[in-house]
């Protein structure tokens, strides 16, 4: 049950306080807080993120205090209150409660976010995505997606993501999921083009839903990658979601095409101005039968990204993370349920959004019996899947280690299209995970201060 004990009831009511105070006077208030965080923190659990936030709120010339005072100059005020709310209190404190707790009862990884497809379907037909070759075939119907939410909630999961196929093809069941689960946040990878005025305004009502706008550079690369009149569609409806004070981000895939221009300065400071609050960056994967290899990243651009983005995360106000270079701050991988899965249209449950590998569906068994299944399993055994966390995927970084995993449990290729054998996948893998060991070795070694 996703009931609150009076423990929790109690937890709610000091934070959304707290929040209130916060409210009122953020310039004042704030530092005030994290000064009763500081003396409420008596074991010093909180040390290193109380002297991070320190460090920011000190300062009001940094850029990360300058990204936070811009969510109370530029996000609506019940949206801010909400996501604080839903974030914080349900998200955060509630829910890594309740992780914590049933990772022990369970022996399994339970994850703080579940991304799933509400349809395959999409109105683009992107190189190098599976989803092109899929059409319209699979959908999850409202039951389903409903009850992947309350089975999560229970779990201590209130953080849910949409991919596809493009989600926003299922906008009214993606609307409703939001005020049936008022205590949780949504977020959408979305191609943007379907983001209109009406669409706007419901997520003002709603109050709990983000999109993560996906770019692939400017008009040149997106439109290439994406179709003649993407990108103008896209800017369009980020300057919808910016007037009417809407928070949004961008959700950046660098491939051998783009990523100079993905990592330039330039580009951030127009996603800035664009009014992003938040950027998440992937490397492009060659999963599918077909897929182009062409793409992948070399590891020069590899090196390049790490280097940028930490660089942006000194002067420019916006929030970042790369799922593949940050690994050194999340211990490794982070899928298989450790702290996130995906649940394809079909139902099928991955440990992953490029690993299209499964021996569960949502049809067949619980959530909790897919984290109890051998595939998950062996993701909670075997993580990390390297000792230097910049190479944290057991496919693109770790030569073959996915196909044991997928062999040692059985598991089976969910692609919709055309079932990819998993040595063939990671053959193909193999030239990229043999060129970063090298260039990962040397960066770990500096980042921890090796000889």
């Amino acid at each position: 049950m996703s009931e609150k004990t009076t423990w929790e009831k109690l937890q709610t009511f000091g934070i959304k306080k707290a929040l209130c105070y916060l409210e009122n006077d953020p310039d004042t208030n704030i530092p005030k807080l994290l000064n009763w965080v500081d003396k409420m923190d008596k074991e010093n659990n909180l040390a290193g993120q109380r002297k991070a936030f320190h460090n920011v709120i000190d300062n009001p010339d940094n850029n990360w205090y300058r990204l936070i005072r811009s969510i109370w100059t530029d996000i609506d005020p019940d949206v801010r209150k909400t996501f604080f709310e839903n974030f914080i209190v349900h998200s955060v404190t509630i829910g890594g409660q309740r992780q914590e707790k049933y990772k022990e009862t369970h022996g399994c990884n339970i994850p703080w976010a579940i991304l799933m497809d509400p349809t395959s379907a999409c109105n683009l037909q992107c190189t190098g995505c599976w989803a092109a070759e899929y059409g319209s075939k699979m959908n999850m119907d409202f039951a389903t997606l409903d009850s992947i939410i309350h089975q999560g909630k229970a779990l201590g999961t209130y953080m849910y993501i949409y991919s596809g196929g493009e989600p926003l093809v299922r906008k009214d069941d993606i609307m409703r999921l939001c005020e049936e689960h008022s205590d949780c946040m949504f977020l959408a990878f979305t191609n943007g083009t379907l983001i209109d005025e009406a669409f706007a305004d419901e997520m003002l009502r709603v109050k709990n839903f983000i999109p993560a706008i996906s770019i692939e550079g400017f008009e040149k690369e997106t439109d290439s990658r994406r179709g003649q009149g993407t990108y103008r569609a896209v800017t369009n409806a980020m300057e919808i979601l910016k007037r009417k004070k809407l928070p949004f981000g961008a959700s950046l895939c660098y491939t051998s095409k783009n990523a100079e221009v993905i990592g330039s300065e330039e580009y951030f400071d127009s996603l800035i101005e664009m009014g992003c609050k938040f950027a998440w960056l992937f490397t492009y994967m060659p999963v599918g039968v077909g897929a182009p290899t062409d793409l992948l990243a070399t590891a020069e651009q590899r090196e390049y990204m790490y280097h940028q983005i930490r660089k942006f995360r000194d002067n420019k106000p916006i929030f970042t993370i790369d799922f593949w270079n940050d690994g050194e701050y999340v211990g490794g991988c982070i899928a298989g349920g450790r702290s996130y899965l995906h649940i394809n249209a079909n139902g099928d449950i991955e440990p992953c959004a490029f690993i299209h590998y499964s021996d569960s569906n949502i049809h067949e068994k619980t959530l909790l019996e897919a984290y109890q299944s051998p595939l998950f399993m062996q993701y909670y055994y075997n993580q990390p899947f390297n000792s230097n966390h910049l190479r944290p995927c057991p496919l693109l970084d770790n030569q073959g280690k996915l196909a044991e995993l997928v062999n040692n449990s059985g598991a089976h290729s969910t692609d919709l299209s055309e079932p990819e054998n998993v040595d063939m996948l990671c053959a193909k893998c193999k030239h990229s995970a043999e060129a970063w060991s090298p260039v990962a070795e040397k960066l770990w070694r500096a980042s921890k201060n090796l000889k």
